[in-house]
């Protein structure tokens, strides 16, 4: 998936829209490129079981460099029916293919109206460049 074409959450998790079974969209949901540098050094990562509801702003999970712990947080409503169960084994992907093979969960959204609050690629770029990166 291209960076431009995502949204973004203002706690750097990045979603990818597309539709799913039964007229509900799938949100595909990761970590940017940018948190991912800030972090440096990946030891540990945290994901939620198949079946969890999550609601915008709730912690799904964590992820653990050696200087720092960092919640995940949900930038949609609806319910996870995907986990990239490979990713806490292979942090590496994290830096090597962002938006790609480093997606995190998947999400049945029951709520389409949090997308709304997400940013596009330049306006996210520019929060970055105001925190220093």
């Amino acid at each position: 998936m291209s960076p431009e074409s995502l949204l973004y959450a203002k706690t750097h998790e990045w979603v990818h829209i597309e539709p799913g079974s039964g007229g509900a969209k799938i949100a595909t949901i990761g970590v940017s490129k940018f948190a991912v540098e800030a972090l440096t050094d990946l030891v540990f990562m945290q994901l939620p079981p198949v079946g969890r509801k999550v609601k915008v702003g709730d912690s799904f999970g964590e992820i653990e460099s050696v200087k720092a712990v960092s919640d995940l947080y949900s930038p949609v409503d609806g319910e996870v029916v995907a986990v990239n169960d490979a990713l806490p084994n292979q942090l590496e992907t994290l830096n090597s293919d962002p938006y790609g093979a480093g997606w995190a969960i998947k999400v049945k959204l029951s709520d389409e109206s949090s997308l709304s609050k997400l940013m596009d690629y330049s306006t996210y770029q520019k929060q970055c460049a105001e925190e220093g990166h």
